[in-house]
Parts: structure tokens; sequence; C-alpha cells
């Protein structure tokens, strides 16, 4: 997808996304997730009032509400806007969060991650049916690929989301919920990290950048 030149020149006006801020913003949350899950009878013990939440599963949904927030908070401090994705992962996590609160229900937390990547999934999918690359809105900012490189990488990543959706029910319905915590950060994560860096090889090919500097 070639953007246009006002949009490449918008592009040119954001701060660039350093990776190893992107990379700490986008898993920290996670990472509070599941240490607070770890250390939720702990954090009970010594803070009564935390039990009011719930065992330490809604306990360490509710930091990871929270973690989510200001993880998006420091991603418009710093690079003056929000992000597409992480916006709208926010406000599921937000939704689905209070409900399995409110409900003390444990389905509504073991289910956001599937409703996330299941709703990334379908609308990646659905774009490419109306001839809409919608990843190239998304990750403009990091780099510039000629059309079929964002329709390749937008079917690549829809069919990757659909898949984290399809693992995320299998895993949560026939594990512990201590499992499915590791799982969601020990076994999600490397997944996602591996399939990104096999699609480098594609983003070289479709590079405009490359294209411009032969």
């Amino acid at each position: 997808m070639n953007l246009p030149q006002n949009d490449l020149a918008e592009t040119a006006k954001t701060p660039k996304e350093a990776p190893g801020t992107k990379i700490l913003l986008e898993l920290g949350p996670g990472l509070v997730f599941f240490f607070t899950n770890l250390k939720g009878a702990w954090l009970i013990e010594h803070v009564p009032a935390l039990g009011r939440l719930g065992g330490p599963l809604f306990v360490a949904s509710a930091a990871f509400m929270v973690a989510t927030v200001l993880s998006l908070v420091i991603s418009k401090l710093v690079y003056r806007h929000l992000p597409l994705m992480p916006f709208v992962s926010c406000i599921v996590v937000l939704v689905f969060g209070a409900l399995g609160l409110w409900l003390q229900n444990e389905v509504f937390l073991k289910m956001k991650p599937t409703i996330i990547n299941a709703m990334f999934g379908l609308a990646l999918l659905g774009g490419l049916l109306f001839g809409k690359s919608l990843l190239g809105h998304v990750f403009n900012q990091a780099f510039q690929l000629d059309a079929e490189g964002w329709r390749k990488l937008t079917l690549r990543w829809g069919l990757f989301f659909v898949f984290l959706a399809v693992l995320n029910e299998v895993v949560w319905r026939n594990v512990s919920d201590d499992a499915w915590v590791a799982f969601k950060v020990w076994g999600t994560i490397p997944i996602t990290v591996i399939f990104t860096l096999s699609q480098m090889p594609l983003i070289l090919r479709h590079s405009l950048e490359g294209k411009e500097a032969e």
C-alpha cells in the first residue's frame, strides 16, 4: 500500500517508535498480570482490601487493567498518538475485566485474549475481502511496503490472530488457572515474537525504502 504524500508527511512528523520502548509498553501489562497472579495470595494476605476483588486471578486482572491503561497513556505522551491496536485491546480488557470482577466470573477474564485476537483477525481478513490492507494503516510508521507486501502481511497476521484466538480457547478450557496465566505470558509472547521475526524476509522483499536505496 502506497500512502498519500500528506500521510507520509504526517508520518515524518511523528516520533520514531524505539523498538525497546515499544516492546516494553506492549509486554509490560502481561508481565504485571503474570507476577501479580503468582504473588496474588501474598498480596491479599498483606493488603486485605485486595481480597474484595476476589482470588489471585481477579487481583491480577485488576492490576492488568491498570497496567494496560498506563501503557496507553505513556504511549500517548511519548509518541503523541494512540496506537490503534493497543487502544482497541485496552477497551476490550477494561470491559471484560470489569464484567469478570463484577460478576466474579473467571470466564470473562479468560476469554479476553480470544475476543481481542478474533476481532483483530476478522478485521484484517475482512478488510482484504474489500481490497483494504488495514495493517498498512497500523504499521506505516514503522516501515513502508508496496501494495503486494501489505496484502501478504495483512493476510498472514489475520490468520495468525485467528490462530491465537483458537489456541487461547483450547488452553484455558483444558488447563489450570496458573497454567493458563503462565501460557498467556511465556507461551503466547514467544510464539508472537517468532512469528513476527519470520515475517522479516517478506518485509525486506517488499520494502519501499530498500527499493529507493537501490
